[in-house]
């Protein structure tokens, strides 16, 4: 009896990390119609995932110059696991990072005579609209992942430059490390903060960002604060938010989204024995509390929290 062997397609596993803002303002509103941001981005140890598996035996060529950058993606890339993000893959944030490098690779003469094809498979766990960057990340680690299988040498800065034109939170998660962001977020300066531990919640929400960005009440003018500062000073918002930081959303999207009021107040009360300030992350729903060191091991007190809470929780770390 001939024992039949069958050979697994390689496949390169990625984790697609949140991020959370511990603190979000807006500085002012630029020519071009987007607003001047000033954050600091931490990246969380939990996330989606992305599978890239090789087509096996599978190599496309490049040669015919006819080939654009959209129909050389719909040649090379097959997308599962993200039917019901968007109505077509044309608008799935990790169809346009793909169609985004091909694009620059091309422009730039720099394209392979050959490229594997890819089929790409999405496991989703991060709500849209959180404010937890779930999408971004997505688009950040289909451009990574892609420049690493077909050997691109894209560096890091122009990596960067073609995640800004997809989304303002790609390139954080191209930087790959927790960092203050100014512009619109594609300034990115690195920053050492202390591994923490946070209880985040995903109310069942959604706020139309445009929504926010015109709504009458939001604070479109906070002083920006140094590099210096906001490095030198990070007590003031690692743990405890203090003024003058905030997230200037917060006012808004509770006023606009019951169940984020909602959550927000329920960790509000938690914040005595956290020792730390309940805020929300980014421009969507997810609302999230430090934690204080000494009480990281108590699981039964931590479990309670989530058993407790108005809507779902994750007990998740800094990555």
């Amino acid at each position: 009896m001939t024992e039949e062997r069958t050979t697994a397609k390689p496949v390169i596993t990625r984790l697609s990390p949140a991020k959370i803002n511990l603190f979000l303002h807006i500085t002012g509103k630029r020519a071009d119609g987007y607003h001047n941001l000033q954050t600091v981005f931490r990246l969380l140890d939990w996330g989606d995932y992305l599978h890239f598996s090789l087509v096996e035996d599978a190599v496309f060529s490049t040669i015919d110059k006819s080939l654009d950058a959209d129909k050389l993606c719909h040649q090379l890339l097959t997308l599962s696991g993200a039917d019901t993000i968007t109505s077509s893959i044309n608008d799935n944030l990790i169809f346009k990072a793909a169609r985004a490098l091909l694009a620059f690779v091309i422009q730039a003469d720099r394209l392979p005579k050959q490229l594997a094809r890819i089929q790409i498979t999405l496991d989703k766990y991060l709500p849209m609209g959180a404010g937890l960057g779930g999408g971004s990340s997505n688009a950040a680690t289909t451009l990574l992942t892609l420049n690493e299988i077909w050997q691109l040498d894209i560096n890091q800065n122009e990596l960067i430059e073609i995640g800004t034109s997809i989304g303002a939170d790609v390139p954080i998660f191209i930087f790959g490390q927790d960092a203050i962001a100014m512009g619109i977020g594609e300034e990115l300066t690195a920053i050492d903060l202390p591994e923490q531990q946070y209880l985040v919640l995903t109310p069942n929400a959604h706020v139309n960002t445009a929504k926010l960005f015109a709504h009458p009440q939001l604070q479109r003018d906070i002083a920006p604060l140094s590099i210096e500062t906001i490095k030198n000073y990070s007590n003031d918002y690692v743990q405890y938010l203090n003024t003058p930081y905030r997230n200037v959303f917060t006012s808004v999207v509770t006023s606009l989204a019951p169940a984020v009021d909602e959550a927000l107040r329920y960790l509000q009360r938690l914040e005595s024995q956290a020792l730390s300030t309940a805020r929300m992350t980014g421009s969507g729903s997810a609302v999230f509390l430090p934690l204080d060191a000494s009480i990281d091991t108590d699981k039964a007190i931590l479990a309670k929290w989530i058993k407790d809470a108005p809507c779902a929780g994750y007990m998740v770390g800094s990555l």
